[in-house]
Order: structure tokens, then C-alpha cells, then sequence
């Protein structure tokens, strides 16, 4: 039987998951059973508490259909474990280093109390961690005996379920359980506290509470619905209590902070107020111990207020947040009005008209052109959705690229407003500009143009040279228009939902752009290389190395003059210049091909026989040919320092280390020449590489794409 069972709710945590099971399993105490309960909420996050359960034996994987509720998969958890003591822990949070050590020594040093209470950090959306005032309290009670049950102190305790351990027997001698709604587990924290006869406390920090973002429409409650629903949770709190005799002593203080509670929740409340307020006087006329008074001076408000009558400073209250709330408004007001003044009046008229529900927008890397996952969608959905007619928007000076028949307009053009103003669908691999006005009926879908091994989104906050002075503010803004997240593989689904935290389903498709690189016939590779100007019998090889936010200009680490001379002539290099940085320099020679320039990187993927490449994305889209691929790393940790990456793809591990590595130029010419570039080893790497990263490899993402966003078939996703 374990010492500690760690019961985690889970829903909509696809991005948070992994590291607050890490952070749990990671443990030096490992007496442990941790139980994942996942909801069915349909980001994915039940698979990864599968993939833990797979293989760790000290996980269970629990799954409750849709809706269940975080209440629901508590009780369900609670239900399911064996341990001593129970902790529960949100699937956003994690524990810090050495919490489950100094929570079980605690225990055995209190002599095995019913309820443990501990401290906890806090982490705002977009902040740093910093002590709570929790912690500060129990620091305060830390140096006595145990606290008495319904002590006033422990009421001033964060009333959740993941500060605390509660005895599993006490949980169920007393029939605990969370009830639903937003309230239920700060009533089930308080029922634990009022039903224990020994508390325990330490003053240490064991839980990093994340505060996440307030994402409306994903069943997140406001502010007034928690409030009108405190009412109902603190009448089960008083039932309960009415329902244990030996619980009579607490009643009055339980009793007293539910009406200040009440009555400080009234100014959240701005509809049906008199509603409410008779409700408050319900609770009050109910459950008022027999002659019990409220201390005089709560926040300012007597008894009466409550009892009856008019509730004449209730109403005044009322009328200084009516005024106050005028008050802030007008500069809302002002703000508004000159944003509309300043806005594109044609733009403004083609926004009164209806949509134009058979019209889709279509652009890559910011207006550069026809490309990537975008274009591969744009042709599927003319082969599949001939109804929707796609309109590309690029950049005047890159129109000539456009292929002959692909409708476009230009940024800034009265067609492009008009555009822009009436389509239905929006496709792009980065974000339309912050001009652009959503619309209701509006779909957008951000494509993504990569996997990432870099930080990305907010993560970049705490990586300064990778932000480049990102307003992130105006990021997340963009974010918000999202309808559908393009996911190449579940890794990547993970990070988008970390570092692109909004409402936004996940499309785990595959990369529409890769479809080519499984269905290319060997006839369309040859045509590739003969274009490229590669000879048969020659060994192709792609050289495409990652931008640098730190650096300004393209510099080659690899020296491909020594290269080239060392592997000989049977071997081309392609040379691929990240595109911020508009080409590159590089020594003549037929054995050097500038390729910077080529407009799909998928021809130059398919006309390769080996990649080589430093930390590009390009590695995860090559992988899926099966072909070989090296790794030039003469940079890694200062690139990993300064701009932040995911995983250690240096580290040799299957799944992380996609084959043979060199960090110098005299290496990398050796792996060629001796063969290890294709060695049996560094195959086993590549297999392991391809089944975490290109697990949708079959060809069809743009179908399933076209059938799920322009077709509505829902069982087009994978």
C-alpha cells in the first residue's frame, strides 16, 4: 500500500501535463501512486496520461467521459486510491523539488494527523513565482502543537484541495466528497478542516500554483456565476455540518466567514442583485446558529443587513459601483472612438456585408508568396471543395511569383480590404496582421510552418534575444482569432498549447506541406535533381541550417570548401539559407549549389540523399522520407542557452537524436566518408525520430484538413 496517493484532474492540459507529472514522478520519495483522471475533453491529454501509465507502474490512467467535471474526476480518483494519505493536484501545477519528502516526514513527525496543510507558490499568467500569503500564515502556526480543529487560523488557509494531505480513512469515515461547480472544492477543503480532529502544518513551499489564462467559451465561469453559486455551496457546507453533532462547535465559525464571503462577493454580481440578496438573507434566516450574533464591524456591514429590510447600504454600494463603473468606462469610450476614426472606412463598409460563405484566404510567411502547408491545403480544397474559391494575399513585390491561374490581391489594395472584410476561411502559416477584424462566422486556421525544437510563443519571455521585443500582449491577441491549430504530431500539439495558450482546437493532421514527400514517384524525384542541376550517380546532399535571433547575417559553420574537397566529387552540397536572411555568400565550385532561393523546400527535401542540418525544423519534415540524417552542432549549448529549446536533441536518446552527430567540419566529413552516416545505428535513431514526429505520415493532411475545416466532416481528424 502506498504512503501517498496524488490524484491529478485533467482537462484541456495537453501543454501542461507532462511537466506536472514529471514534476510528481521525478520525486526522491517514490512511496507513491499518482492517479490521472482525464474527462474526455478532446485535446488529447488523456493519451499522455496513458503514455505515463505505459511505463511508470506507480500510474493509473482513469477516463471519464466529456463533462465530468473536475469535481467528477476528484471523486472518481479518491474512489480509486489505497494510499495513507491523499493529495490532490491540478494537471497546471506542479510540485517542487522535494515536496512529497518533507510532506510524508512531516507526517510520521506530527504522528499522523488527519489533515496535513502545506504551503505553495504562485505564478501568474505571465509572471514570475513568489511566495503566497499561505505560506506567510502557516509560517505563523508552525512553531506550536497541532492546530485545533476549526481553529480561525486554519481558515485563513487557502481553502483548496492540492494544500493539503488528507487521511484517506478520514475521507471516507466522513463521507467527503466535491461537489460540483467552481465552489465544490473550496467547500470540500473547508469540510477537511472542520471534520479533523488533528492538524498538522508545514511551512514549506511543495506546490507552484500556475495561474492559467481566462479563456471564455471553454466553459470557464465568470466572476458572477462563481459568486451566484456560493450561495448553494455554502448551504451544503452548513448541511454537512448539521448532519455530524460532533461538528456543533465549529458551526459558528464556518457560519461567520460564509457570510463575509457573501457579502464580499456582492460587488461581482451585476444582474439580478436583489436576487442574490435574498438569497444571502435565506442562507443567513436557515443557518444562523441558535443565538449567535456576527462580530460587529464585518467589512463594515452589521447583522441587519442581512436579516431583512431593505438593505439600504447593500443598495448603496450598489450605486457607488454604478458610478464607479461609469467612471472607467468613459476612457473605454474615448479609446474606442478614436480607433474607429482611425480605421479604414473601406474596410468598415465591407464589414457590414454578409459573408461570403464559398471564399477562403490563403497567405504564407507574411505575404511572401504561394507555399508551405497553406498552398497544400489551397490545392487539395480545389480538388475537394470546389464551392470554396481561395484568394492568396502577397506582397506587391512578390507577385511574379505567383503561379498563372491563383487568384491574389495585394496588402493595402481596396480588393484586399473587401477580401480580407467578407471571407469565411482563413489560412495562414504565421499570423494575419493585427489589422485584421474577426468577424463572427470567421474561421482561422494557423498552419504553423515547423516543429518545434526551439522555445516558441511565451515561453520566449524568459529568453530575451529569442523575443526580439515580441509584444506578447498583441500575440496572444492574435492567437484568440484561432479556430484550429494544424499539429504535425502530438509533440508538437504539447508545446502550441504551452506556448499559444487560447480557445483553439488542435487538428492533429500531419503537415498538409509533407503530403508530397510521401506520394513523390521516383520519376518526380529524378526531375527534381535534374532541375537542380544534380547528375546521376551524384550523392545529393541538403545543408540547411537553422536562423540565429542573435546573429544578423548568414555564417556557415560548416567550412564547405574543406567539405566538399575531403568527400570528393561524387558529392553535391545544397546549400539552404534560412530565409531571414535573404541568401548567402558562398564559395564557387560545382560541388556547392545556392538553393536559398528555390520557392519549396520540400523539392530540394525530396531531391537529397542524406540532410544535414544544425537545430532547422527542416529535420522533422526530411525524416519523414526515411532518409539519412546528420546533425552539425558546433554551437549547441550556446544555442540552447540563448534561444531555449524543448528537448536535447544532442542527448543520444531514441526519439530526441535523429542520427549521426558531428560538432566540427573535420567529423562531419569523416561520418560521410566512413559510412556511419547510414549505419545501422543511426537508422535504429531515425525509426525511433519518425515514430514520435511523423506518425501521419500516410500523405493525406490537406484532405483531412479540407474535410474537417471546409467540409465539416468530424471524422476527418485523427
Amino acid at each position: 500500500m502506498p504512503r501517498l496517493s496524488v490524484i491529478i484532474p485533467v482537462r484541456r492540459a495537453r501543454g501542461s501535463l507532462r511537466e506536472c507529472l514529471e514534476s510528481v514522478l521525478s520525486q526522491p520519495f517514490t512511496d507513491i501512486e499518482v492517479i490521472g483522471v482525464a474527462d474526455g475533453a478532446p485535446d488529447g491529454s488523456g493519451l499522455l496520461l496513458d503514455e505515463f501509465a505505459a511505463r511508470d507502474d506507480r500510474v493509473q490512467a482513469i477516463h471519464l467521459p466529456d463533462g465530468a467535471g473536475p469535481q467528477g474526476c476528484r471523486n472518481a480518483g479518491a474512489e480509486r486510491a489505497v494510499g495513507d494519505y491523499l493529495l490532490f493536484l491540478d494537471a497546471h501545477f506542479v510540485l517542487l523539488p522535494g515536496a512529497l519528502g518533507a510532506v510524508a516526514g512531516r507526517l510520521v513527525d506530527a504522528g499522523e494527523p488527519d489533515l496535513l496543510l502545506f504551503g505553495h507558490h504562485k505564478r501568474p499568467f505571465r509572471g514570475r513565482s513568489r511566495p503566497s500569503r499561505s505560506l506567510e500564515r502557516l509560517g505563523g502556526l508552525s512553531d506550536g502543537p497541532l492546530a485545533a480543529p476549526g481553529q480561525s487560523a486554519l481558515l485563513d488557509i487557502a481553502p483548496v484541495s492540492w494544500n493539503r494531505a488528507v487521511r484517506r480513512t478520514l475521507h471516507e469515515d466522513e463521507k467527503l466528497a466535491f461537489g460540483p461547480g467552481r465552489h465544490g472544492e473550496r467547500v470540500y477543503a473547508l469540510q477537511t478542516v472542520a471534520a479533523a480532529e488533528s492538524v498538522a502544518v508545514l511551512p514549506t513551499a511543495c506546490v507552484e500554483h500556475r495561474r492559467q489564462r481566462y479563456l471564455p467559451g471553454l466553459g470557464d465561469e465568470t466572476p458572477e456565476a462563481e459568486t451566484a453559486e456560493l450561495v448553494d455551496a455554502y448551504a451544503g457546507l452548513m448541511e454537512f455540518l448539521r448532519e455530524r453533532p460532533r461538528l456543533l462547535a465549529v458551526q459558528p465559525l464556518l457560519f461567520e466567514r460564509a457570510v463575509q464571503e457573501l457579502l464580499a462577493g456582492y460587488p461581482a454580481v451585476t444582474r439580478r442583485r436583489r436576487r442574490y440578496v435574498r438569497s444571502v438573507a435565506a442562507f443567513h434566516r436557515t443557518y444562523r446558529p441558535a443565538g449567535h450574533r456576527l462580530p460587529g464591524g464585518a467589512r463594515g456591514l452589521r447583522p441587519r443587513l442581512i436579516g431583512g429590510g431593505r438593505y439600504a447600504l447593500l443598495g448603496a454600494l450598489d450605486t457607488a459601483l454604478a458610478v464607479r463603473r461609469g467612471l472607467r468606462a468613459a476612457p473605454d469610450a474615448v479609446r474606442d472612438r478614436a480607433k474607429r476614426s482611425l480605421s479604414r472606412r473601406y474596410y468598415w463598409y465591407w464589414r457590414k456585408l454578409p459573408l461570403d460563405r464559398g471564399l477562403a484566404v490563403y497567405a504564407a510567411y507574411w505575404n511572401r508568396g504561394v507555399s508551405c502547408n497553406p498552398e497544400a491545403v489551397f490545392r487539395k480544397a480545389q480538388e475537394l471543395a470546389p464551392g470554396v474559391r481561395g484568394v492568396w494575399v502577397v506582397s506587391k513585390n512578390q507577385v511574379d511569383s505567383v503561379p498563372e491561374g491563383i487568384d491574389y490581391v495585394v496588402p493595402g489594395t481596396r480588393r484586399y480590404w473587401a477580401t480580407m472584410a467578407r471571407a469565411t476561411y482563413f489560412f495562414n502559416n504565421v499570423n494575419f496582421p493585427d489589422h485584421v477584424v474577426k468577424r463572427p462566422g470567421q474561421v482561422h486556421v494557423m498552419t504553423h510552418h515547423g516543429t518545434p525544437l526551439k522555445i516558441m510563443g511565451l515561453d520566449q519571455q524568459d529568453y530575451p534575444a529569442a523575443a526580439q521585443g515580441l509584444n506578447f500582449d498583441r500575440l496572444l491577441k492574435r492567437v484568440d482569432r484561432w479556430d484550429w491549430s494544424i499539429s504535425a504530431n502530438p509533440h508538437s500539439t504539447e508545446v502550441w498549447a504551452r506556448a499559444y495558450p487560447g480557445a483553439a482546437r488542435s487538428l492533429e493532421t500531419g503537415y498538409p506541406r509533407n503530403d508530397v514527400l510521401a506520394s513523390a514517384t521516383d520519376e518526380q524525384v529524378r526531375a527534381v535533381r535534374e532541375a537542380l542541376g544534380i547528375k546521376p550517380g551524384q550523392r545529393a546532399v541538403l545543408y540547411a541550417p537553422t536562423h540565429r535571433d542573435y546573429e544578423a547575417a548568414f555564417t556557415s559553420r560548416l567550412d564547405l570548401e574543406r567539405f566538399c574537397a575531403s568527400v570528393g566529387p561524387d558529392t553535391v552540397v545544397m546549400v539552404r539559407a534560412h530565409y531571414f536572411y535573404g541568401g548567402a555568400n558562398l564559395p564557387g565550385g560545382q560541388s556547392v549549389i545556392d538553393v536559398s532561393e528555390h520557392p519549396r523546400i520540400e523539392d530540394l527535401c525530396l531531391a537529397a540523399d542524406a540532410l544535414i542540418t544544425d537545430y532547422s525544423s527542416v529535420m522533422f519534415d526530411y525524416a519523414h522520407l526515411n532518409r539519412p540524417i546528420v546533425v552539425h552542432a558546433p554551437d549547441w549549448e550556446t544555442y540552447r542557452t540563448v534561444r531555449g529549446v524543448v528537448f536535447d536533441l544532442l542527448s543520444g536518446r531514441p526519439g530526441e537524436t535523429p542520427g549521426a552527430v558531428a560538432t566540427t567540419t573535420e567529423e562531419l566529413a569523416r561520418v560521410f566518408n566512413d559510412g556511419s552516416w547510414d549505419s545501422p545505428a543511426n537508422r535504429e535513431l531515425l525509426a525511433a525520430f519518425r515514430a514520435r514526429f511523423c506518425p501521419y505520415d500516410d500523405g493525406r493532411a490537406a484532405e483531412r484538413v479540407v474535410r474537417r475545416v471546409l467540409l465539416g466532416e468530424e471524422s476527418a481528424t485523427v
